[in-house]
């Protein structure tokens, strides 16, 4: 792992153990902005710590939401094409991800799957479980968030990554979402040249794949770009209701920063911040080292949660919670409860699903936190 180094401009950790505290002073993830290199956005393209057990006989599908065996299903033999000798697609053609199929003309069809439902429905696990069920070498199969993967063009550049990524089966994209007119064409280019080289491809979205970027831009003025990604896919609808939170209690109440600075403190591998000042520090690191910024942290705990003031803000939070998620590390906080972080207006704009997101992922981590209090 990639030492982390300290931000030019960086807000003070909260200061000083309580009388009774055991321990060091916790770290702070105010004074760290990790330089992350090519070589490991690389090799750390596979399923995070959350998912690698991730299968899908440790997926359980909800009766009531028949559309979520079905996913199941087709998503295994969407595996077994890949390795096999029909197209994963499920037309039972002739195989084009193969390597002998790079010098074979291109299927008019779609060579992906577009896994589309709201939060909670275990896309991702599903996402995961292919990944692992895909009967290739590790080293022949990607998976990563669409931040990572828009960050990986920036580090290695687009021709490079073409190249990285076109000797593998299999690309799995996690919460795949066109935010801006850049990415879009970025992307578009990106799949497009990787199909053409025999990859297939797999992604999970809140949005349909015809629906990108709705809401969010003038998405008119990309609709050639937005309309060329959706033809790369089969879109698969999941149903079903935030499994995070199915038949579980629910979330503890925030506690008061006394508490949660005592439990930072006797924590070990804890990280203790102000809420206010960690999201100025989002700020000035790219969202793409968010992870690397967690890496060794334990517990996250927060005093001083407040409503995220802006749009901008918000999205930054976004990432981090989805990070923190996957690494499985739990939040403590005081403060405002994290399903008042954002506004009424934010809750109701584009970027909704999002937010819910963020909420649902982190009122989980703070349910995996209040051991830390009892304790």
């Amino acid at each position: 792992m990639s030492p982390s180094q300290p931000s030019s401009s960086q807000s003070s950790p909260i200061a000083g153990p309580p009388a009774d505290g055991a321990g060091a002073a916790p770290a702070a993830l105010t004074s760290r902005a990790p330089h992350v290199p090519a070589d490991r956005l690389v090799a750390e393209m596979v399923p995070p710590p959350r998912f690698q057990s991730a299968r899908f006989e440790t997926y359980i599908p909800d009766p009531g939401q028949p559309s979520q065996a079905a996913a199941v299903e087709v998503l295994s033999g969407f595996a077994a094409g890949i390795g096999g000798g029909t197209d994963p697609a499920g037309g039972g053609k002739r195989r084009w991800f193969g390597r002998s199929a790079k010098k074979a003309a291109a299927p008019s069809g779609p060579r992906g799957v577009y896994l589309d439902g709201g939060y909670g429905v275990g896309k991702t696990h599903l996402l995961a479980s292919l990944w692992h069920a895909t009967p290739a070498e590790p080293a022949l199969k990607a998976f990563g968030t669409f931040v990572e993967l828009t960050n990986l063009v920036g580090a290695l550049g687009f021709q490079q990554t073409v190249q990285t990524l076109s000797g593998h089966r299999l690309l799995c994209i996690d919460e795949f979402e066109l935010d801006d007119p850049g990415d879009t064409v970025l992307v578009s280019s990106l799949l497009s040249r990787l199909v053409e080289a025999g990859v297939a491809l797999a992604a999970t979205s809140n949005t349909l794949p015809g629906k990108l970027g709705e809401g969010r831009f003038a998405a008119a003025d990309f609709l050639r770009e937005i309309q060329g990604l959706s033809a790369h896919f089969r879109p698969l609808r999941i149903d079903g209701e935030d499994y995070r939170h199915r038949g579980l209690p629910e979330a503890p109440p925030p506690f008061d920063d006394a508490t949660v600075t005592r439990v930072a403190h006797r924590t070990p591998g804890a990280s203790l911040d102000d809420f206010p000042s960690l999201l100025d520090h989002l700020s000035k690191v790219h969202p793409s080292r968010y992870g690397a910024m967690c890496d060794g942290i334990t517990a996250v705990c927060l005093t001083d949660v407040q409503a995220v003031p802006d749009q901008s803000t918000a999205l930054r939070l976004v990432v981090l919670a989805d990070r923190l998620y996957d690494r499985e590390v739990p939040v403590l906080a005081a403060g405002k409860p994290f399903d008042a972080l954002f506004s009424e207006d934010m809750l109701k704009g584009g970027y909704r699903k999002k937010y819910f997101r963020a909420i649902s992922r982190l009122t989980a981590l703070a349910r995996d936190a209040k051991p830390l209090v009892e304790g």
